[in-house]
């Protein structure tokens, strides 16, 4: 038996879209520590981002990671705006993050450090990364 519903839904009817939080368990070196909260729930969230390989692993969705492995050996004249892509991806796959910029590139023997503005709606966060290469 279908129910009957008298009401309808009509289009001008507004909705809100609600911004879910951005809690979560805090992670302290290898153990899980209270809860964590919006600037840094983001923090957590990037260095979680930068640090799983991405396809590496099953219990991720392929649009989760960062991908780096396959650069390897390159050149840094071709490494730095693949890098640069590629964490940009990475990070804006999560709808918090706006956008990513002010690149800064430094490399010391294999290691490329790199260090990133990260935009997001709870406020800028300067991040880096070291990519062995």
């Amino acid at each position: 038996m279908i129910p009957k519903i008298n009401q309808v839904i009509q289009e001008d009817t507004a909705f809100r879209i609600l911004q879910q939080p951005t809690k979560t368990y805090k992670l302290t070196n290898t153990r899980i520590s209270g809860y964590t909260d919006e600037q840094e729930a983001m923090k957590q969230a990037i260095y979680k981002i930068l640090n799983t390989e991405r396809y590496a692993y099953v219990i991720y969705s392929w649009n989760y990671g960062f991908e780096w492995q396959d650069l390897i050996g390159k050149p840094s004249s071709y490494v730095y705006p693949v890098l640069q892509q590629r964490i940009t991806e990475a990070l804006t796959q999560d709808e918090r993050i706006t956008s990513v910029d002010a690149f800064s590139f430094s490399s010391h023997k294999k290691d490329v450090h790199i260090s990133f503005t990260v935009h997001t709606k709870v406020g800028n966060i300067q991040a880096e990364k070291v990519v062995t290469l």
